[in-house]
């Protein structure tokens, strides 16, 4: 068995003190190079994963992870997925490059900017192997804006927003256009049709095991797998599960939600697969594993009706439960999403963290975590390094997130500190009540968790604590603290919006549900967020979307989605 990491911090810390006494741009992480596996959900909803305290959908394996690294319950990401992607690639806020509105469409020519450097990149430049799996979404219509021309070192997976989970087919709708319907699955430059008809989540899966098992044993690793588990995949084929897996949740009476438990249920035996594939290749014990959602769920009400035209989103029955609002909102539960670090480091000291922590601050602090010297990076990002405040249990570098600023739908929000402001508001406050109210309950298998694939891989290391001697009691209390309590409001009240100029104002540390507006109450702290507000608001770049052009039409192109200009 290899050496914990940990063990080796006195003599790595001690190195890091001699080339800060020299001015190298040396940390102790930089000796050991370790992998980063990053796996990205989309449109997960924060009630989706039984760590937070859902009795409706077990996730055995991403709870194993969960309760032996760090439960990131104070994660932010943007409200919709084209801008978080921009925000975790780039280190910076959607605003400062105009990516902060809605989505890219499959036939609009926009992408991420050519000027910015991306986290692959940085990466390449400490001697990381950079993979992609999955969903790229941050443009393509020219080939410098696709994956393996932005720092990675090959892609498999698509480049539009979703496709379907066996066909690969995104059908996009244009008003007064009509429709565009293609295949959207390439390995680098070639199109993938030899998986057509195998579960895409399986399919990304394989591709993310077969990369780390061919791994060279001298090179660092970055994974950046990218399901497009749990979107709902193409129009008229919302949401796709094998039907064995369907079966497992027989407890739950609504269908649509029945089917979307097994697309989190497959999703999460994909962690529990990456997981032991890094065990069996032995680079576990020194990889770094991020699990998150880009953004909250695009839910469901009481009546298991969905909101896909009221909040402009594709429909999902996810649950955001028990906070407010969906996804492509400002609200918790479009904005809070689960989130978790593991290393090997942090199983001897797994918690709940309420460390403030944004989507742009992957960038440096993985870019640390990897040995790099943030000193080195661009002055101008908004991400921050938090890997010394997570390793060592610090207070978070943040005081301030920027949730969005949206100068078209004329809509801001900022959290400082436990503070969060909100101005305006999505759809005229049609999504600001509470829903994804989850009603099937199925007692919590603590030893499911254990026996895990993970769980089981994780309890082989030699730092475990929870899972190398189970202990139930510390599990169950674990998942207690990292379960949100409150009372949503029902009624007129709960559907109030923030509109017109109105200012919502809320002390997130009393009141997570965002029950109670306390705007007028705390004129002083109102007036000092709107006014950081007013300071992003000079920094922002006009929003970069472009009109949809007809010939991007994958009809011109044997009905597969491509690059259309050149």
């Amino acid at each position: 068995m290899h050496r914990p990491f940990l063990s080796r911090v006195p003599a790595l810390m001690a190195l890091a003190c001699l080339a800060q006494l020299f001015q190298l741009p040396l940390s102790f992480s930089q000796l050991s190079k370790p992998n980063i596996v990053f796996i990205l959900a989309d449109d997960l909803g924060w009630n989706d994963v039984s760590y937070h305290g859902s009795d409706e959908i077990p996730t055995p394996n991403i709870d194993a992870l969960a309760y032996n690294g760090i439960i990131l319950n104070n994660m932010y990401a943007q409200p919709v997925c084209t801008p978080s992607r921009a925000a975790l690639m780039t280190g910076k806020y959607p605003i400062k490059l105009g990516m902060q509105g809605p989505p890219i469409y499959g036939a609009e020519p926009n992408g991420l900017p050519l000027s910015e450097k991306l986290l692959p990149e940085y990466l390449k430049d400490l001697g990381y192997t950079t993979r992609a799996v999955g969903k790229w979404h941050l443009g393509f219509y020219q080939l410098p804006y696709t994956p393996t021309r932005r720092g990675f070192d090959s892609h498999f997976g698509y480049y539009t927003g979703y496709v379907s989970y066996y066909d690969y087919m995104l059908q996009d709708v244009y008003q007064n256009i009509g429709e565009f319907n293609g295949f959207d699955l390439r390995r680098n430059d070639s199109f993938a049709w030899d998986v057509v008809g195998k579960y895409a989540t399986d399919v990304f899966t394989d591709e993310a095991v077969r990369l780390i098992k061919e791994q060279p044993s001298n090179k660092p690793l970055f994974l950046y797998l990218a399901h497009v588990a749990v979107h709902t995949g193409n129009h008229g084929k919302n949401l796709e599960a094998p039907q064995s897996e369907i079966k497992k949740f027989s407890h739950i009476a609504d269908p649509n939600r029945r089917t979307y438990a097994a697309m989190v249920s497959k999703m999460d035996e994909s962690v529990g697969r990456v997981v032991q594939a890094l065990s069996e290749k032995n680079m576990l014990y020194n990889t770094i594993i991020v699990f998150m959602s880009d953004n909250g769920s695009p839910t469901f009400d009481d009546s298991g009706r969905n909101f896909p035209a009221a909040s402009g989103v594709s429909e999902n029955w996810g649950s955001n439960y028990p906070f407010r609002g969906t996804k492509n909102t400002l609200w918790e539960g479009g904005t809070k999403v689960p989130a978790l670090i593991w290393t090997s480091q942090f199983q001897q000291n797994p918690r709940v963290s309420q460390q403030l922590i944004h989507i742009s601050d992957w960038l440096p602090t993985l870019y640390s975590a990897a040995g790099g010297h943030t000193g080195f990076l661009p002055k101008d990002l908004d991400g921050l390094d938090q890997w010394t405040s997570l390793t060592l249990n610090l207070p978070s570098q943040r005081k301030y997130v920027l949730l969005n600023i949206d100068e078209k739908k004329r809509y801001a929000a900022i959290r400082k500190d436990n503070w969060k402001l909100i101005v305006g508001s999505t759809a005229n406050g049609s999504v600001d009540g509470f829903y994804g109210i989850t009603k099937a309950r199925i007692a919590y298998n603590v030893s499911a968790v254990i026996e895990s694939r993970a769980g089981r891989v994780l309890s082989s290391l030699s730092d475990s604590l929870y899972l190398l001697k189970p202990n139930i009691r510390d599990i169950l209390a674990t998942r207690l603290e990292a379960t949100v309590r409150c009372i949503p409001q029902q009624g007129p009240r709960a559907r109030s919006p923030c509109s017109q100029g109105e200012a919502c104002l809320f002390d997130m540390e009393s009141d997570p549900c965002e029950t109670i507006n306390l705007a007028k109450k705390y004129l002083t702290v109102s007036s000092q967020l709107y006014e950081v507000l007013k300071y992003y608001r000079r920094q922002l770049v006009t929003q970069t979307n472009q009109p949809i052009d007809v010939n991007a039409n994958p009809v011109r192109f044997n009905h597969t989605w491509s690059t259309w200009m050149y």
